[in-house]
């Protein structure tokens, strides 16, 4: 009834994600910001990417035609979020640079700072693929 999002949907979005998470991963300076940016400004990073992914989806995902799929609408912004973050993670991972259980906070402002280009990497490639 209300998704219209399949296997198809999750591997464009995990796609476009890691296009923009690798070379901004291998960065030293995002790692830097990960760790000296002030709360407030990561919850700002945060709400920036939550945003520009809901714009960009209405204009380009959904052809601004939301009247009666706003849950599905919110459900794709959300979901491309998570999977942008859970691609972002691995990566980081996988250079060693996600202390997860040494230091938590700064795995998460780490995630948060490369999850919003990835996100939007997510969206746009998502993009491709009309509705």
């Amino acid at each position: 009834m209300f998704l219209n999002f399949d296997a198809e949907d999750a591997a464009q979005i995990a796609i476009g994600s890691f296009l923009l998470a690798v070379p901004v991963s291998f960065s030293e300076e995002a790692w830097g910001l990960g760790s000296s940016l002030p709360i407030a400004n990561l919850v700002l990073l945060f709400s920036l990417s939550l945003i520009f992914l809901s714009f960009y989806a209405y204009q380009s995902v959904f052809d601004k035609n939301i009247r009666f799929r706003y849950i599905e609408f919110i459900f794709r912004v959300i979901v491309a979020y998570m999977i942008a973050f859970f691609v972002v993670s691995l990566v980081l991972l996988s250079l060693d640079k996600l202390p997860l259980f040494s230091d938590p906070v700064l795995s998460l402002k780490r995630l948060i700072v490369i999850a919003m280009p990835a996100s939007m990497g997510a969206i746009v490639v998502d993009g491709f693929d009309k509705e």
